[in-house]
């Protein structure tokens, strides 16, 4: 099919855009997450899983990265209990992604001013029905079952004499894996419209553009200036200091993870963490520390400065990034908006980017054993790891922040001249 529209005999237009884009597009995106997917698990030493477990942990991460439902479960026979549970999202895999078929989805698009409901509607259907069948696929391979080694205080007697063998497996819940597969997708498309100048909207919807479409661009350009700062650092430590892989393996799986987080706290706000048995983080060793301390430890600038005074670093950061969106929030915006009116627009923009990064950010994941619920039978794996943020704190930080930054950076934009502004006749 042509990249091109065509005129047909009764003189409407045919979309450029059909099946093939559309399996282009959720191809192309499938095959980045994949293969980001695979590399960062094989840098993290995954590529020798026992019983041919690194195809399925390589899925079972891709269907995490779009919010789909992996489910974790033990088996050690009717007299060992066992507890699993994880939730976490592999951000960095999420993000490429999202941007991929993103990407795939605006290229037929570009260059219109504007689309009718129907045709967005048609053209996000037939990325909805590919994406469904990859999916089903990614569900169907996404399960596997690993033998445990335990130290057993039985002497043997659990796995010879009443010939248990402990095991944990994972596998994922279809229907949640579609429904929310659904929604992260319909999530990147509507990010995508938002975001793009140049993609159309239906004509209801244009008088929305000049407040919505350059507060979602500057939230996202924040966003991914946060990642390539992180990505920087991250190659710096990988070619100076030791544990290259480890390195690698975080920036192709958690990066994201990391630098929103730490743009969060940069703002002030405050979560609550834990990491309890051998199941660490593949996070910065601060971070760690702090989160090891105590039942619950409290995460915040004040907790890391106490390891690490470049931890207040992390403020001023954070300040010149949030005021650059918000002057390009300004920028992009038309000239007769007021400063007040950017200093509304960017705190409401905020709010919902920090509500979002603490949704996404946050994680649980436990392990253990027990012999008739009595003590750990596999001390060695049991442990636990948690982060939760101080929501209802983050999001009126963000609000303050906003306001502040987005009528500073107004106030900066009306020097500079922008779309909408009338240059004044010459004398």
């Amino acid at each position: 099919m042509s990249h091109q529209a065509s005129n047909r005999p009764d003189g409407a237009i045919r979309p450029a855009h059909g099946w093939l884009q559309a399996l282009g597009a959720v191809l192309a995106g499938l095959v980045t997450m994949i293969v980001t997917a695979a590399l960062g698990l094989w840098a993290a030493g995954a590529a020798d899983l026992p019983e041919g477990g690194f195809l399925p942990v390589v899925a079972a991460v891709v269907v995490m990265a779009v919010f789909g439902s992996v489910e974790v479960a033990g088996d050690a026979g009717a007299i060992v209990e066992t507890s699993a549970g994880l939730t976490v999202l592999p951000l960095s895999v999420t993000l490429v992604g999202a941007l991929t078929i993103a990407a795939g989805f605006l290229r037929p698009l570009r260059h219109r001013a504007v689309a009718s409901a129907g045709e967005l509607a048609g053209w996000a259907a037939r990325l909805a029905v590919l994406w469904v069948l990859a999916l089903v696929g990614l569900a169907a391979l996404a399960r596997h079952t690993f033998t445990i080694p335990v130290e057993d205080p039985t002497g043997g007697l659990i796995e010879d004499l009443l010939d248990v063998t402990p095991r944990v497996g994972f596998r994922t819940d279809l229907p949640l894996t579609v429904l929310f597969g659904l929604l992260w997708l319909a999530a990147v498309l509507a990010l995508a419209v938002l975001v793009s100048r140049g993609a159309p909207l239906p004509a209801r919807l244009l008088r929305f553009q000049e407040s919505v479409r350059p507060a979602a661009f500057a939230m996202v350009t924040l966003l991914l200036t946060c990642v390539a700062i992180g990505a920087v650092i991250g190659l710096v430590v990988a070619a100076t200091r030791e544990r290259t892989a480890e390195t690698f393996a975080v920036l192709l799986l958690g990066l994201p993870n990391l630098v929103w987080l730490a743009l969060t706290l940069g703002l002030g706000a405050t979560w609550d963490g834990k990491v309890e048995g051998p199941f660490g983080l593949p996070v910065p060793r601060i971070l760690d520390e702090v989160l090891r301390t105590g039942d619950m430890a409290t995460l915040n600038l004040s907790t890391l400065a106490e390891r690490d005074g470049r931890a207040w670093w992390l403020l001023p950061v954070a300040a010149v990034l949030l005021s650059a969106a918000a002057f390009l929030m300004a920028v992009r915006s038309p000239a007769r908006v007021r400063p007040w009116q950017h200093a509304l627009h960017m705190a409401v923009a905020l709010v919902l980017t920090v509500l979002t990064i603490c949704l996404l950010v946050r994680f649980f994941a436990h392990y253990s054993l027990s012999l008739l619920g009595i003590g750990d039978l596999g001390g060695d794996l049991a442990g636990e790891v948690a982060l939760r943020p101080h929501l209802w704190t983050a999001l009126g930080l963000a609000a303050a922040w906003g306001l502040v930054t987005g009528f500073l950076g107004g106030l900066l934009a009306s020097r500079v001249r922008r779309r909408g502004e009338v240059a004044a006749p010459r004398q």
